[in-house]
């Protein structure tokens, strides 16, 4: 993911926790925030020490960015974006990561087409 699409500051974090929208199925929470401006999305990924070891965090941060990346062109400006990994994200495959995060896109109205 490019670096405009990042969101790196803690206090956007906080802003996006507690302005924003939040929707959630098994596996992810999907945090919303409108900034109001026409910059490009920022995607924030947390993935909390209780989802596993290391290399499973970084593992499920690589699936979530993958995803992200066929989704780039659909995204909407001026919006805030924080994907919180929930512990069965660890067990589950690329195609099923795809799957959970298109569910909370659709069910967001973030991307229309999927």
């Amino acid at each position: 993911m490019h670096r405009k699409h990042r969101l790196s500051k803690n206090e956007d974090y906080i802003k996006v926790y507690k302005k924003g929208k939040s929707l959630a199925n098994r596996f992810f929470v999907f945090y919303i925030f409108d900034r109001k401006d026409a910059q490009p999305f920022r995607l924030g990924i947390s993935v909390s020490k209780k989802v596993g070891n290391a290399v499973i965090r970084n593992q499920v941060k690589r699936y979530v960015k993958a995803v992200i990346e066929n989704y780039i062109e659909a995204m909407p400006v001026g919006k805030d974006f924080v994907l919180i990994a929930r512990n069965p994200a660890n067990k589950i495959n690329y195609h099923e990561t795809k799957d959970a995060i298109g569910h909370l896109l659709k069910k967001s109205k973030v991307v229309d087409k999927l």
